[in-house]
């Protein structure tokens, strides 16, 4: 565990030491984030964390580049399209923070692997663009009461809650069914929104800074320009977080 910052890290973080302070920094420092899917939204979540100074990021994605991620995950470089997403992210993060560790896994969340990808995570970023997946990673952080940050998006709107387990309602609470798969279409923009956004919410949590978005739901709609925040019910028949009307 690092117990110190070096003058020469001191001097990269000066922007940001007067709003977390050195304390929160070293937090950052000892962390370990898992992003799930380095694409659109695992793009901006996984740099700004890197460029914030987070000590370990495990990407997990089991895809290869194509043509049409460009728009968006910027991560990748038109020459790296038909290579492995995430070695293409281990690449461009140690370029832009030396210092954080990457650790690169081309696997598919399933039940078989959840659980070793999650056992040692501080805290999970949803980057995912299906939902059973989805399910699958957030049932398995929750049960290792490990906090999660969903994001979503389409077109030119997303939505970011943060779910603290055994604190706030569950993921499926929030959509009790998977929405149909499928190619949604979105504006680059749109995910770098969100996917900011979530790297904010792990900061804040991982730092012990600010307010996250625990028990609310942020929708942001980019194409009218404005957000809405909506309070997260627990539902009493959740068949995964409720045990007779109480968050288990």
């Amino acid at each position: 565990m690092k117990e110190e910052i070096s003058q020469f890290m001191s001097s990269r973080f000066e922007r940001q030491l007067p709003l977390i302070g050195h304390e929160g920094q070293k937090k950052l420092e000892n962390s370990t984030v898992l992003i799930a899917g380095a694409g659109g939204l695992g793009s901006p979540a996984a740099t700004y964390l890197a460029l914030a100074g987070v000590g370990e990021i495990i990407i997990v994605d089991d895809n290869n580049i194509q043509e049409s991620n460009l728009n968006r995950q910027f991560l990748h470089a038109a020459a790296s399209v038909g290579h492995r997403k995430v070695y293409s992210a281990e690449k461009t993060l140690h370029k832009l923070a030396p210092d954080t560790s990457i650790i690169a896994y081309p696997t598919r969340i399933d039940q078989s692997s959840v659980h070793h990808l999650v056992r040692d995570a501080d805290i999970v970023i949803d980057a995912l663009d299906n939902y059973e997946t989805r399910f699958i990673l957030h049932d398995s952080a929750w049960d290792a009461g490990i906090p999660y940050i969903h994001g979503a998006i389409e077109g030119f709107s997303g939505q970011l809650t943060s779910i603290i387990p055994g604190k706030t309602p569950c993921l499926n609470c929030l959509i009790p069914a998977a929405p149909p798969s499928g190619k949604v279409p979105v504006i680059g923009a749109t995910a770098g929104v969100i996917g900011s956004m979530q790297a904010m919410e792990a900061i804040k949590f991982l730092s012990g800074t600010g307010t996250m978005m625990a028990g609310r739901l942020l929708i942001w709609d980019g194409l009218l320009g404005r957000s809405e925040y909506l309070k997260i019910g627990r539902r009493k028949n959740c068949n995964f977080c409720s045990d007779h009307g109480e968050i288990r």
